[in-house]
């Protein structure tokens, strides 16, 4: 049989594999970087039970990278780990890494040790009784997958979700099962939005989590913040005390306690824990962009204690806190490109710091991204709008840019706002062309999109 024959039987093979390989791993060219930075973090500062699938990712990271023979060390590593962890049930542990050395093997050209994988994952099916020669239907392949899907980012959330569901299904009291619902649970909040039914299930999949996993510090501060989210900050504040008292993950507990008093409004003391978590994480994303956003948080409070209006010295401090926000919040840009969410913290840095042609090039960068939720884009128009306003002195362009922020159907504060600003600006144009029938039009929207507004709120038993 000619090689190619032997490489396409192969390649029908491997596709039957449950691995890294076969999952469709949702990663862009650009999230790269952060996402094997976040993997090192995790190896090294992230106390868990369950870290063979991490070297398992980051072998599958390399290989994207080009890297082969550094993602074979990885499989390696994965490999040791499965004996020291799981040495009477290796066998069924190791079919994940089985299957990503068959994959890498094939890629790299060496087909004969392609085979031997696809010998021991068949080996290890056929020992089970499985009817599928090269993979295994179980709760344990679930959630290795469900643990891949979450590291790769919000793209696959939903998938991971689904992945710690099933398996929760065969085994609800498993710990590994229960960890990684309640963080897939609280990540989909954090980037779909939440609503008070999500709020409430992912509290009690956060509180399940804990319970089964009383040393885990990091799923302590998760439920913390939580807990703030619905209004239950004093009960959170008492799991983030408890988990810094802990040695857990005390690099990840400082992240997220340091989160947790940033959104108090404790900014010297969110600081102070950020600036210890960078000490062990310097390249981290999310205590770059989380420090940008305590010393906005700075800014903000001294514009407020000089009436919105600094001058003389408060100005320069303003400039000085807002300059300190920029350096962290560009590089937390520069590692991940793709953090949608910073681009308007960090336009409104340069709009104090008094630079405003970086603030339009941030604001255009934001603009022209493919996919943006709809509450990050709402924020991002009434941001812009502003800018427009405010800095630019433009009312026309401040009106397109609220008026596209209040078009978006997404209850929220900052559409709250938007439509308010709009209105302002839509009389102010009124009271000095009242013929103009443009800005007509925009005010009986405006008066229109209130009243279903104001029906949404009274609700259907209103109309009984």
């Amino acid at each position: 049989m000619s090689k190619n024959a032997d490489g396409d039987q192969i390649k029908d093979r491997l596709e039957q594999l449950r691995c890294h390989f076969t999952w469709d791993l949702l990663i862009e060219d650009t999230a790269m970087p952060d996402l094997e930075n976040r993997i090192f973090d995790e190896i090294e500062f992230l106390d868990t039970k369950y870290n063979v699938g991490i070297h398992n990712l980051l072998a599958y990271v390399k290989h994207l990278k080009g890297q082969n023979e550094e993602a074979l060390k990885s499989l390696r590593e994965a490999e040791d780990l499965i004996q020291e962890e799981h040495g009477d049930q290796s066998g069924m542990r190791s079919l994940v890494t089985w299957g990503n050395y068959a994959w890498l093997y094939y890629h790299m050209g060496r087909l004969a040790e392609a085979q031997t994988y696809l010998d021991k994952v068949e080996n290890t099916c056929k020992k089970f009784a499985n009817p599928s020669s090269y993979r295994i239907d179980c709760p344990q392949m679930d959630c290795e997958e469900g643990w891949a899907l979450l590291k790769c980012g919000g793209k696959n959330y939903k998938r991971a979700k689904a992945c710690f569901e099933k398996a929760l299904e065969v085994d609800p009291e498993n710990p590994e099962f229960s960890t990684g619902y309640a963080i897939t649970a609280y990540r989909l909040d954090g980037f779909t939005g939440a609503t008070q039914m999500s709020e409430a299930f992912c509290l009690n999949t956060l509180k399940q989590a804990v319970k089964l996993n009383s040393e885990d510090g990091y799923i302590k501060v998760l439920l913390a913040l939580k807990l703030q989210d619905v209004g239950q900050e004093a009960e959170g504040e008492k799991y983030i005390e408890e988990a810094l008292t802990n040695t857990s993950s005390q690099t990840y507990v400082l992240r997220y306690a340091a989160k947790f008093y940033r959104k108090k409004g404790s900014l010297d003391k969110a600081l102070q824990l950020f600036k210890k978590a960078l000490k062990a994480t310097p390249s981290s994303v999310f205590v770059h962009h989380q420090i940008g956003l305590c010393y906005r948080g700075q800014v903000i409070q001294m514009k407020k204690a000089a009436n919105w209006q600094p001058r003389g010295q408060d100005r320069k401090n303003v400039e000085r806190i807002a300059r300190l926000a920029i350096s962290h919040l560009e590089f937390a840009l520069e590692e991940k490109p793709t953090l949608d969410i910073a681009y308007v913290d960090l336009a409104e840095m340069y709009i104090e710091a008094g630079d405003h042609r970086k603030a339009e090039d941030t604001y255009q960068k934001v603009l022209t991204m493919k996919v943006l939720e709809e509450e990050q884009l709402q924020r991002v128009h009434f941001s812009y709008g502003r800018f427009q306003e405010f800095q630019n002195k433009s009312e026309d362009h401040a009106i397109i840019h609220y008026l596209k922020a209040a078009e978006i159907e997404n209850a929220s504060f900052v559409r709250d706002k938007s439509i308010r600003s709009l209105e302002k600006l839509a009389l102010k144009k009124l009271q000095r062309n009242s013929f103009d029938t443009e800005t007509m039009r925009i005010l009986q929207f405006i008066h229109k999109l209130k009243a279903e507004m104001n029906k949404a709120l009274e609700g259907p038993e209103a109309h009984c």
